[in-house]
Order: C-alpha cells, then sequence, then structure tokens
C-alpha cells in the first residue's frame, strides 16, 4: 500500500475561505450544493454560527456576506 501512496499526489485542505469561495462560484456557474452538511462546515469555518438543521438557502447567503466582508478588511 505504501507504494500506491507515494505515486499519488498529496492534496493539502483548502483553507475555509478558498472553499468558500470555490463553492459560491459553482452556484454561480449553475450548480447546486448536494450536501447540506458540507455548506454548514464551510460556514462555521468562517466564523459563522449555523445549527445542524440550518437550510442551504439560509446558509449560503451568510457564506456570500461572509467573504464580503473578508474582502472588504483587506
Amino acid at each position: 500500500m505504501n507504494w500506491l501512496k507515494k505515486l499519488l499526489p498529496r492534496r493539502r485542505a483548502l483553507p475555509p475561505e478558498q472553499r468558500a469561495k470555490d463553492l459560491i462560484a459553482a452556484i454561480d456557474a449553475g450548480g447546486l450544493p448536494l450536501n447540506a452538511a458540507l455548506v454548514n462546515d464551510i460556514a462555521r469555518k468562517l466564523g459563522l454560527e449555523v445549527s445542524p438543521r440550518a437550510r442551504m438557502d439560509e446558509t449560503i447567503p451568510r457564506i456570500r456576506m461572509a467573504l464580503k466582508r473578508l474582502e472588504s478588511h483587506r
């Protein structure tokens, strides 16, 4: 199994801000997120308080606002 790990490139985890940008870009391109838990996890890692039962249509606008706030502080 070690030989297989050596052949495959290692993937680094993306920072939360990049994951959020990728999510919003995919949505803007017409995609629909299928996993609410993933969307909520991204929101939490951006520092938002999100209920485990939060709906995506409530969480996605909050992620957009968080990204705008992060960009305005730069």
